[in-house]
């Protein structure tokens, strides 16, 4: 039996030797990166961070990016024009994986106005004293933007259960502090995510999901490189040392919290032009599924659109234009 990067590789060459359709290998691709909700994967065996598909070549991909950039802008145009959705992107991943690349050249053409980045480091003294989801609700977006959480509310079901003294210092009843918390949470969150969802608030989840053998090159090139000093930290190497508890705890979240209504996407991120190429081809892909569209014009908002025109051309300098026009008529006539 094929496993899924076999079919998955099989299923978008498919695509590309049936037709030219961009979108048909969009779709194979998102469902391959998709978690079945209900099915229970197996991250190392069924997902591979080194993975193209040998779709294309970088190059092409990277022209392609940058058409998909445009048509992301026209998409989110329309989502702001229409003012009835909001759309919430939730990035997960260990170190080095490059979620602030991918932030940097996936929303690189759309208009800042309508976009919010919201990073969520260890929580400070007022955040914990309150549940741990109160400062993601806090930052959600508004109608008609987009908002992207560097991190998020899942680092309660990733970060606290690798390191268990986190949650020991959790100002929380011992009495909630028992084996069942993981499976609480999970609940909650799907119940949050619920109720974003029904009220237009649209979910969509990324892992970019990262080999220990290519984090190990980026922390190198970043001791290396002066220009990337800034971004080493001696705790990641420690954290490090945690990776197969960290792919375990990634492994069980996806398994309780790919839901229908919000579906986790694993991305493959050892190839950063494959990582941003495909979360950009998923927030094409997502944003289309709304039907956004421009509010359309009512017939007394066209007639006060033809008064304003006549208006506009009646101003002096229009009169002026007119009175040329007319003149140099008049002179053709009299030729």
């Amino acid at each position: 039996m094929a496993t899924k990067i076999e079919d998955a590789e099989t299923r978008i060459e498919d695509a590309e030797t049936r037709i030219e359709d961009v979108e048909a290998r969009i779709e194979a691709l998102m469902e391959f990166m998709r978690v079945p909700p209900g099915r229970k994967i197996n991250l190392r065996k069924d997902y591979d961070p080194g993975f193209t598909g040998r779709w294309m070549k970088k190059a092409e991909a990277k022209e392609i990016l940058a058409r998909g950039i445009q048509m992301l802008a026209e998409m989110q145009d329309k989502l702001w024009a229409q003012n009835q959705y909001a759309l919430l992107m939730v990035l997960q991943a260990l170190d080095a994986a490059g979620k602030d690349g991918t932030i940097k050249h996936v929303m690189s053409g759309v208009n800042p106005q309508g976009v919010d980045v919201y990073s969520f480091k260890a929580p400070s003294g007022e955040e914990r004293d309150h549940d741990y989801m109160w400062r993601n609700f806090k930052v959600l977006p508004a109608r008609g933007d987009i908002g992207i959480f560097n991190r998020s509310y899942y680092e309660e079901v990733l970060v606290v259960r690798v390191h268990p003294e986190i949650l020991a210092g959790q100002q929380l009843p011992p009495a909630l502090k028992d084996r069942d918390i993981w499976k609480r949470r999970f609940e909650e969150i799907n119940n949050f995510e619920k109720y974003l969802v029904d009220n237009g608030i649209i979910v969509v989840k990324f892992f970019l999901y990262v080999s220990k053998e290519a984090q190990k090159k980026r922390f190198l090139k970043r001791t290396m490189l002066p220009e990337k000093n800034w971004k080493f930290s001696a705790a990641d190497i420690k954290e490090r040392a945690h990776w197969d508890d960290y792919i375990d705890a990634y492994e069980d979240m996806f398994n309780h919290t790919s839901t229908e209504w919000a579906p986790w996407y694993i991305v493959p991120a050892d190839h950063k032009w494959f990582t941003r190429l495909a979360v950009a081809a998923v927030l094409y892909s997502t944003m289309k599924k709304l039907d956004l569209a421009y509010p359309t014009v009512s017939e007394q908002q066209k007639q006060a659109l033809l008064v304003a025109k006549e208006e506009l051309e009646n101003e002096d300098g229009g009169r002026k234009d007119k009175a040329v026009v007319k003149a140099k008529a008049k002179g053709k006539k009299n030729r």
